[in-house]
């Protein structure tokens, strides 16, 4: 039983509410539990899927592993001109190609990456009782794999080969100082903004350090292969990797083509100042107050001329 019920109507809605004796077991006294749980939206629907949705929205969508972009820094010039096929790509009229812009065309090119890893690594440590594991250092895997499209002079295999040829002298065998054949290589996460119409922003990105390539992996020729494309498999060499906005490596942020932070859209009905006081309110309460609100945004005439708000400041 409620201790006071009452009703009336508004704008033609029957609007009724009630203050319960005690509601702990009732559907507001749950949705009122469930909003406190980690992760709850103001203005999301009072479900585990209305949240869930709702952080969704805030996030601007998820991010898919077939949005990216590759660009390898070169540590100097890479210019392919040498044999036949540099003669097969004079005629192409690009024999004297610089490393960047080279390199530009092979980051395109990239079928596949993988996304570097970093692990902490750890000792057990026993004083009393159950060991920890204490970290005692943090540590990178070296490695990353990727698989390049070949064009059918294979400019990409012959862009990491000579990138390849500045570790070592193949006349002499004497390999070059470190510094003269390490980049850089950055991975790019993309993704698209409504307010900019533009599908290639920078939402997140790691640029790998000190990186050369260690293996030209092969590939095979068949005659059954008649419809496929050659990848070339390439494995890079790096020391470490870096966050660079979460490192602020050269004050780089994210949400532009190469660089300030994106704005986080408030979820669908968190409201202005009316709506921060209704998401405040009682179960009961909001409920009946929502529908006032969402009535008087349908009827009253300055609704339809400002497209539903009955206040633009506030609603």
């Amino acid at each position: 039983m409620a201790i006071l019920r009452g009703g009336t109507r508004i704008f033609g809605q029957d609007i009724r509410i009630g203050l319960p004796r005690d509601n702990t077991l009732t559907r507001g006294g749950i949705l009122k539990r469930a909003s406190e749980l980690p992760g709850k939206s103001i203005g999301a629907s009072e479900s585990t899927i209305g949240r869930f949705m709702a952080n969704i929205g805030q996030g601007e969508g998820m991010a898919r592993p077939t949005r990216y972009l590759v660009r390898f820094n070169m540590p100097n010039k890479i210019v392919i001109s040498n044999g036949n096929a540099g003669t097969a790509i004079a005629k192409q009229g690009i024999n004297d190609v610089g490393g960047q812009e080279l390199a530009r065309t092979v980051g395109m090119m990239c079928e596949s990456i993988e996304m570097p890893a970093r692990s902490v690594t750890t000792a057990d440590s026993i004083t009393y009782g159950p060991k920890r594991k204490m970290p005692t250092g943090y540590n990178f895997p070296g490695e990353v794999n990727l698989s390049v499209y070949g064009d059918k002079f294979l400019r990409q295999r012959m862009f990491f080969e000579s990138w390849q040829k500045m570790i070592f002298d193949l006349n002499s065998h004497n390999m070059n100082y470190y510094d003269e054949y390490t980049g850089s290589v950055d991975i790019m996460q993309l993704g698209s903004f409504e307010s900019d119409n533009d599908r290639d922003r920078v939402t997140y990105m790691v640029r790998l350090y000190e990186c050369y390539p260690q293996t030209i992996g092969s590939y095979d020729y068949s005659y059954n292969s008649v419809n496929e494309i050659v990848k070339l498999p390439i494995t890079l060499n790096y020391r470490n990797w870096r966050n660079l906005g979460l490192d602020q490596v050269n004050n780089f942020s994210v949400g532009k083509s190469f660089g300030t932070l994106p704005n986080i859209k408030p979820s669908p009905g968190f409201g202005g100042l009316f709506g921060g006081i209704l998401n405040r309110l009682p179960p009961e309460l909001k409920r009946a107050g929502a529908q006032v609100v969402n009535t008087a945004r349908r009827n009253l005439p300055i609704g339809r001329v400002t497209g539903g708000k009955v206040f633009p400041p506030f609603l």
